[in-house]
């Protein structure tokens, strides 16, 4: 859409279900920059936009879903906005965005409470409301856990594990695990409750990981990825922590020197090795002594990864079956969203497509009643 000086206009729809089963635009509200995050509140019907010019933008829908009004514009980024929610209890709103922050400002007078900044662009956000913590992933592969206030915040921690940028965080307030998925293909399971900060790795996607939904009810986790690629992943079994990548001069199986050992090499007069890793143990292993691949559930290795020859004969047969299934959104998922009671879910990419799934099958359960349907 131009409008009448020729510039480019961006607009928001609101969309209807009607009784023919079919979805129309209700309203609509143009804006001068394009959106890049929203957040909704079913109860209040107030609508968050974020766009790239940083700005936030508040509207209200009315009962009847026929009007939407404009409240206020919120100054919150220099930037690109990539996250928001909305705190009702608190009244804040609280957006990440590519100006390498995060703001939380007053819904009430539209004010500035504060920023934190960070040395990466901040991707994606999540927010306990009970605590006020606030997770926060960036483009470097950390996420930030915060302490907001009324007009300052502490860095609680900082969580490193990713090898790359940080796409999407999920958080379940009460079993306080926060779930992370990342463009090294990967997520992460952070246990934030207390148990040692034990974290759980989960490889089965070959793309980006750009969604994530954990079902509590059934205890599963969704993710989507960029190449179309759907999961469901069981996490209502015992599984083991992938382990520390061990360091070593020589390889731990048959201790024949890597490259860089030099004073190794010249003493024994052989040539250095190239260092790997066994997912399994995390020991340090040449080529010879893991030359074998194998998959690995327990530990959330859903295709086969490099393990040494101990750990390859260590797995049985049974250690092997999949605890995840795998489908085929066939289109570029960027966004997905579920609606737990229905369960249904929604997914939208780059191809201009938004798809609408039936879970009921997959998971398992109905969701809305916890029995298995018939």
């Amino acid at each position: 859409m131009r409008g009448a000086d020729g510039a480019r206009l961006w607009t928001i729809r609101v969309w209807l279900k009607r009784d023919s089963g079919q979805y129309w635009p209700s309203i609509y509200h143009t804006m001068a920059s394009p959106c890049s995050a929203m957040a909704y509140h079913h109860d209040s019907r107030r609508i968050f936009v974020g766009q790239d010019n940083g700005a936030v933008m508040e509207f209200h829908v009315s009962e009847d879903f026929n009007k939407m009004n404009f409240i206020k514009t919120y100054p919150a980024h220099q930037n690109r906005v990539s996250a928001i929610i909305f705190s009702v209890a608190a009244e804040w709103v609280i957006s990440t965005g590519h100006d390498k922050c995060v703001s939380w400002m007053c819904t009430r007078s539209g004010n500035m409470l504060g920023r934190h900044f960070f040395t990466s662009w901040a991707s994606c956000l999540q927010y306990d409301y009970d605590t006020q913590y606030a997770f926060v992933g960036d483009y470097s592969g950390q996420i930030t856990l915060l302490k907001l206030e009324q007009n300052s915040c502490s860095v609680i921690t900082t969580l490193k594990g990713h090898e790359g940028s940080i796409a999407c965080l999920w958080w379940d307030p009460i079993q306080r695990l926060l779930f992370s998925g990342a463009s090294d293909n990967s997520i992460i399971m952070w246990d934030i409750g207390g148990r040692k900060g034990r974290t759980l790795l989960l490889q089965g996607h070959h793309d980006r990981v750009q969604s994530l939904c954990y079902l509590q009810l059934t205890r599963q986790l969704v993710s989507c990825s960029s190449d179309g690629g759907i999961a469901v992943w069981n996490m209502d079994v015992s599984r083991e922590e992938a382990p520390q990548w061990l360091e070593s001069d020589s390889c731990q199986k048959c201790e024949q020197p890597f490259f860089w050992n030099i004073k190794q090499m010249w003493d024994t007069k052989t040539l250095g090795l190239r260092q790997h890793h066994c997912r399994k143990c995390g020991q340090a292993v040449c080529g010879k002594c893991s030359s074998k691949r194998s998959s690995y559930p327990v530990m959330g290795f859903e295709f086969q990864v490099r393990v040494c020859d101990s750990c390859y004969d260590s797995i049985k047969d049974e250690d092997r079956t999949s605890l995840a299934t795998f489908h085929e959104g066939k289109h570029n998922i960027t966004h997905m969203s579920m609606d737990v009671a229905r369960g249904l879910m929604v997914t939208c990419g780059t191809d201009r497509i938004v798809k609408i799934w039936d879970m009921t099958p997959v998971v398992g359960c109905s969701l809305a009643t916890g029995f298995s349907p018939c």
